[in-house]
């Protein structure tokens, strides 16, 4: 399809690329571009049955009363239904006249009845105004805007930070989200992780209203106003189960220094290079949106180099045959084996590929490599690099 558009005129690529746009964001230009399509190829389908009715039957405006369905707004939908409606009238009118009504042709046009009944039915009760698809699309770009919000900035060098999500059921939207930011400076990096009560579709739409709030302010606000500001949020949506649980960290990135604020989240767990172990921080607090006036405990520490930090949502540790405890403690040893064996590197993805499917599942990691790791990766470098022969 796309080597096909490629060989068309560049002015037909162009306006071809501005229909379709329009048709995905909804706008009126868009619906009117489909509705005329769609007016023309009912158009066909009326002269192939006036031609021949035993070939082109009156079931085929069935065809594109399904794509009006798919495509179009409520109101659009309606006037291609009466459009259709007057074409099934004319055609079936005169193969009556012509040939005689009979059983077969009736329940025909009953079936058809009873499409349009529940295709109208179906289009009049669209929360969001727009047909599935374009509603769709709308949420998945919605969705990609505000992951690449919150995807972790280029970090100075000695600094890495990796993720690994995966979502509940395959679906495309997650409760857990990040929101990222990095002073201009690149000095004091801010990281936010959150776990929106639910999972799935119900929670992705919540987490992308939230995620684009905690968007706007992180950096704005101090750790605790964030978490504030977050709180009270949450608390005006009016929810059903409108809590979500979350853990911040703010990093010095030139002397490794970081506090941890944790509203309801499972606890971070720091890498200790010198005894090789995953260490549980203490930070704990109340879930945001539940109370007014939420109480948080903010722990500080050093990372040195070859330190790493560790967060996660729940659905990493909690399973049908983990209870939370003890899904901390399996993290704990096995992410310990993994990065003793391997080191850092894909170490978030190798591990959530090791959990149990159900819930939403994130890892965020960062870490301060080793100098000697640094070195070692700049040699290999050098290495790759192509060399000349000096006279």
């Amino acid at each position: 399809m796309t080597r096909s558009l490629r060989r068309l005129p560049p002015a037909v690529v162009q306006y071809i690329d501005h229909r379709v746009d329009g048709w995905r964001t909804g706008s009126s230009e868009g619906q009117r571009t489909v509705l005329f399509f769609l007016y023309g190829l009912s158009v066909l389908i009326l002269m192939g049955s006036l031609i021949d009715y035993r070939t082109v039957a009156a079931a085929w405006f069935v065809v594109p009363m399904l794509f009006g369905t798919v495509t179009l707004r409520h109101r659009q939908l309606l006037m291609l239904m009466g459009w259709i409606t007057m074409c099934v009238a004319i055609t079936v009118t005169v193969e009556s006249v012509n040939n005689g009504m009979t059983g077969a042709r009736l329940s025909t046009l009953g079936a058809m009845l009873f499409v349009v009944v529940v295709l109208l039915y179906d289009s009049s009760h669209r929360r969001s105004g727009v047909p599935h698809t374009v509603s769709e699309a709308m949420l998945l770009d919605l969705r990609d805007r505000l992951q690449s919000q919150g995807t972790v900035p280029p970090l100075p060098a000695g600094w890495t930070a990796q993720s690994a999500m995966k979502f509940s059921g395959g679906a495309r939207f997650s409760g857990d989200f990040l929101v990222a930011t990095l002073t201009d400076d690149d000095t004091r990096l801010e990281m936010v992780l959150v776990d929106v009560c639910g999972k799935g579709v119900a929670a992705g739409t919540r987490s992308l209203q939230f995620a684009g709030a905690l968007g706007g302010l992180i950096g704005a606000l101090p750790p605790n106003g964030l978490f504030a500001a977050a709180n009270s949020f949450l608390l005006r949506q009016q929810w059903d189960d409108g809590f979500a649980t979350a853990v911040h960290v703010l990093v010095d990135l030139r002397s490794g220094d970081y506090t941890i604020i944790c509203a309801g989240h499972p606890p971070a767990l720091r890498w200790d290079a010198q005894s090789l172990t995953w260490e549980v921080d203490g930070a704990r607090g109340q879930a945001l949106g539940i109370a007014e006036r939420p109480e948080f405990q903010q722990t500080t520490g050093t990372l040195t180099h070859g330190d790493a930090l560790m967060f996660y949502t729940d659905g990493v540790v909690e399973s049908r045959s983990r209870d939370f405890t003890a899904g901390i403690e399996w993290l704990r040893a096995r992410a310990g084996e993994i990065v003793v064996a391997d080191g850092f590197a894909e170490a978030p993805a190798r591990i959530i590929a090791e959990v149990d499917p159900g819930d939403d599942r994130a890892i965020l990691m960062l870490t301060r490599l080793d100098p000697s790791v640094i070195a070692a990766a700049g040699t290999a470098s050098a290495s790759r690099r192509p060399t000349r022969d000096h006279p």
